[in-house]
């Protein structure tokens, strides 16, 4: 899955899951040493786990986050199956 992101750095995240696992996630822009850490984190990861986590989380007053654009992408996937 592709998602263009709104409101973040980050331009869009290439997420792979298989059995509602995250396998990869790779952000395109943003702040390279945190969107790598987000994604290593998440890896193995249930996505129902990781929308519940990063959903909400705010980046400087943009009312957004690359975390809350994650689970963002999470929720249109989980509605698209």
């Amino acid at each position: 899955m592709i998602y263009k992101t709104k409101g973040t750095c980050s331009r869009e995240i290439h997420i792979e899951v298989e059995n509602d696992i995250i396998k990869d996630v790779a952000f395109i822009g943003g702040c390279n040493g945190n969107t790598q850490g987000i994604s290593s984190l998440v890896k193995g990861m249930n996505i129902h786990d990781v929308i519940a986590k990063m959903e909400g989380i705010d980046c400087g007053g943009r009312g957004t986050s690359c975390p809350d654009q994650l689970a963002k992408a999470l929720k249109k996937f989980v509605t698209a199956q």
